[in-house]
């Protein structure tokens, strides 16, 4: 009978606890929301009462039109298109390049400590820079876009995995050997299995990376891209344009970080 009691009790309490879970869950979610309607609501009214000037600010009522004006023109989805593939493909080639690299140097120590110097000089340097010498190496447009993608997004990934890779726990790693397990072995069923949280984390920053390489590349050379939007609205002094651009980069850097969000809590429990 006691028996029975505590699984009821037991049933009581985590149902209590779902219930503050889901609660709490709702809460932040509408915290967001209500914070993200304020923000619009007051930027809307300072336009409006002309306490900003909103040929420098623009405002969410003239964003909201710039977008629908683009788009019945139909060059806005060639732009929107244009940046969301260039992003795609440097957001892979460099996470899987930057994996590969990394698996490279824990596999050699002597070359990892011969790299190290050069990652980080690499990492320190303001990829802009190699701007120029990207378009005479590849030529412009969305191949310059990609490789300074590219460059931006692989050397953070090759230094986290390599972190990850390194950081394995040391018992783990004699226990295998004392087992006479190989390094291929040691790789693929310890080290890899061990860094995966690492690179769902590698994979949410690489979000945000991308679209920063995007944009660089864009404002380089590039005649198509929400980075090219931007810099044309900047020429003309068509701040509705930027603004507008601005906004569906975040709602595509948003939708990005969403799909790639649930991996990381995934590989984390």
């Amino acid at each position: 009978m006691k028996n029975k009691n505590k699984k009821i009790d037991y049933s009581k309490a985590r149902r209590a606890y779902l219930k503050k879970i889901k609660k709490d869950k709702i809460w932040v979610l509408f915290w967001q929301i209500a914070i993200f309607a304020i923000i619009l609501g007051l930027w809307e009214l300072l336009a409006q009462t002309g306490a900003i000037d909103p040929f420098f600010f623009s405002s969410p009522s003239r964003i909201a039109v710039t977008i629908t004006g683009l788009a019945k023109t139909g060059n806005l989805w060639h732009h929107i298109w244009t940046s969301l593939y260039e992003t795609i493909i440097g957001f892979l080639l460099a996470t899987i390049l930057g994996v590969l690299i990394a698996i490279l140097l824990w596999w050699s120590e002597k070359l990892r400590r011969i790299m190290e110097p050069y990652l980080i000089i690499l990492n320190s340097l303001p990829k802009i820079a190699l701007g120029p010498m990207i378009i005479f190496w590849v030529g412009s447009g969305s191949g310059a876009t990609v490789v300074m993608c590219i460059l931006i997004c692989i050397v953070i990934t090759t230094i986290s995995m390599l972190n990850a890779f390194i950081s394995c726990d040391n018992d783990k790693l004699l226990l295998m050997k004392s087992m006479h397990a190989n390094k291929f072995q040691i790789l693929f069923k310890l080290i890899l299995p061990n860094a995966i949280p690492e690179l769902a984390s590698v994979l949410k920053i690489n979000v945000g990376m991308s679209w920063v390489g995007t944009v660089m590349g864009e404002y380089l050379s590039s005649k198509a891209g929400l980075g090219y939007l931007i810099n044309y609205g900047s020429q003309i002094l068509k701040l509705d344009i930027v603004m507008a651009s601005i906004t569906l980069l975040c709602l595509l850097a948003a939708g990005m970080y969403l799909l790639v969000s649930p991996l990381e809590k995934k590989c984390r429990r």
